[in-house]
Formats: C-alpha cells, sequence, structure tokens
C-alpha cells in the first residue's frame, strides 16, 4: 500500500463513508473512490463491503489495520520533527514537566521568568518521564523537569534540587505530638497506603524502601499520579507516600505531612537536548527553577 492509499483506508475508517473522508481530506468523493479503488486492485481484494447502506471493513482490512495505524504513527512522528526543526530558535521555549511539577512548581516560576523575557512566547505540557525524554529527542519540546534520572547519551541532566519524599495523611491521622517529629519506616508495617502505579519510575525505589517493613503497607488504591494521591488524601481517603511538591500544595485544612525516617531522597533534574546548547534565556529560567524548588523544600 502506497501512503495515500492507507491516508484514504484510514479517513474512511475513521468517518464511515467515502463521502465523509472525502470532507476530512478536502478532496472530491471520485478522487477518495478512485485511490481506493486502486489500493483494492493493487492488494488484491477488497477492503471495504457494502452493507445496508454503509462501509464495513473485510476481515483482511482489519487485519491490515494495526499495521496500517504503526505507519500513520510514524508519519506523524515525521511531521511534527519536521515542525519542530522548522521553528525559528529563540521565538519561543517549549516546557514539559511531570504532573506534579507542572502543578506546584511550573506556574510561579514561569510568572517569574516572564517579567524578564516578556515577548518570549512560552508553550508549557505535562506528561510522564518517559513522553518527555521522547519528546527532547524528537524536538517536540526544549526542557523537561522530572523526579527520574535518564541517562540518555543524548540528552544532558541538570540537578536543580534534592529532597525526599513524605507521608501525606488526612487531617487528624496522626496526633500533635507525632507531627513534631519524622514517621519511623516501621510505623508502616501493614498500613492501608494509596500506593503510586507500578509503571512510575519512583514506584520501583519506594517499594525497594519499603522492602524491609514487616508486615509491607498493604496498597488498597493504586493511582498514576502523585495528584490523584494526594487528591485521595485530601478526599480523606488515609495515607500516602509521594513527592514532597506535590505534598506540599495539598490543603492544610484537610491533611497532614511528615517527613520519613530513614529519608528517602528524591531529585529534581532538567533535561535538555546533549547536541545543542540551550537557549541562552533558559540558564535564567532553570535558575528560578532551581531557586523556586529549594524554597518548597525548606518549607518540610
Amino acid at each position: 500500500m502506497r501512503l495515500r492509499h492507507i491516508e484514504i483506508f484510514q479517513a474512511i475508517r475513521q468517518t464511515g463513508s467515502v463521502s465523509a473522508a472525502a470532507q476530512l481530506l478536502h478532496v472530491s468523493q471520485p478522487a477518495v473512490t478512485k485511490v481506493l479503488q486502486h489500493a483494492e486492485l493493487q492488494l488484491g481484494f477488497p477492503l471495504f463491503l457494502r452493507v445496508r447502506g454503509k462501509l464495513q471493513p473485510t476481515p483482511e482490512a482489519l487485519a491490515l489495520e494495526s499495521e496500517v495505524e504503526k505507519v500513520t504513527e510514524s508519519l506523524q512522528g515525521v511531521r511534527r520533527l519536521a515542525k519542530s526543526l522548522r521553528r525559528a530558535p529563540g521565538q519561543s521555549v517549549r516546557i514539559g514537566a511531570i504532573p506534579a511539577l507542572a502543578l506546584s512548581l511550573l506556574p510561579p516560576a514561569i510568572l517569574e521568568w516572564k517579567r524578564d523575557y516578556p515577548d518570549m512566547a512560552c508553550e508549557l505540557s505535562s506528561d510522564h518521564s518517559r513522553e518527555l525524554v521522547q519528546k527532547l529527542l524528537m524536538r517536540e519540546i526544549d526542557l523537561a523537569l522530572t523526579l527520574n534520572f535518564s541517562g540518555h547519551p543524548g540528552l544532558t541532566t541538570q540537578v536543580l534540587a534534592n529532597g525526599v519524599l513524605v507521608a501525606l495523611a488526612s487531617k487528624g491521622y496522626w496526633s500533635d505530638a507525632e507531627l513534631s517529629s519524622p514517621l519511623p519506616l516501621a510505623d508502616l508495617a501493614g498500613t492501608p497506603l494509596i500506593g503510586l502505579s507500578s509503571a512510575d519510575p519512583l514506584a520501583a525505589k519506594l517499594d525497594s524502601y519499603l522492602e524491609n517493613v514487616d508486615p509491607p503497607p498493604r496498597v488498597t488504591i493504586s493511582v498514576q499520579t502523585y495528584s490523584l494521591a494526594r487528591a485521595m488524601v485530601e478526599s480523606g481517603a488515609g495515607l500516602t507516600v509521594i513527592d514532597p511538591f506535590t505534598a506540599l500544595g495539598a490543603s492544610t485544612a484537610t491533611t497532614c505531612i511528615r517527613t520519613l525516617t530513614p529519608p528517602l531522597p528524591i531529585t529534581l533534574y532538567a533535561l535538555t537536548r546533549a547536541d545543542e546548547p540551550p537557549p541562552h534565556m533558559l540558564a535564567n529560567l532553570l535558575e528560578i527553577f532551581g531557586h523556586r524548588a529549594r524554597e518548597l523544600l525548606e518549607r518540610l
């Protein structure tokens, strides 16, 4: 199948008809019909059958679909990369951060930075660490903020701040006397816990940290983002162990924070591409990020 065949095939699958596919692609209906017929002639079998006035994919078309989607995704990646390469340097800065940092650190830091660069366009996005690395390599963003060390040879890693994971619980979970001291690891034995999804980079680190607890904490609710874990605690669901940036954004009216002993350290990293120096305005931005992060951590 040629790329044009694939484009027509995907459009018909999305819309369900030749006429709607033509509208989607901004071409005439006869043009879509002609390309579809040419694709079927080359393949040697029909891709769609008309059933009660509607186009239904044949078994052969359904078998092709997963491979066609891979080609489409690759083509979209090429288009995104080409668009990124076409972007004039210095006109804008694109920053990605994991959700925990996007909600707590990004807004005030960007506001402060924009005072020095009021005319600089800034595009912000939030994603998980693995996706941020991929976006950096594809030149879809210029800077990534994460709590996970990448180690990718195509990226430069800069440490902005160091902190520790903390325990966040619903108000009243601990007594006032307990709140004045760190939470011993042994006190988590058998405790119902709001846990992080196993796909999260910090989850493995936390699991290793809790290995010596006997009996281990019981994960009764599992979430994929630290902000959702915080929201569950704020609603009265109990206890979680999360990053300090997310925890410090919780309502003090409904939650309370304790550091852990022994501590479980984490690091805030800034990632940029290794094959090109970051724009000069990013140096100022990274300084602001680091300063803001350290200020937050001092509140623990």
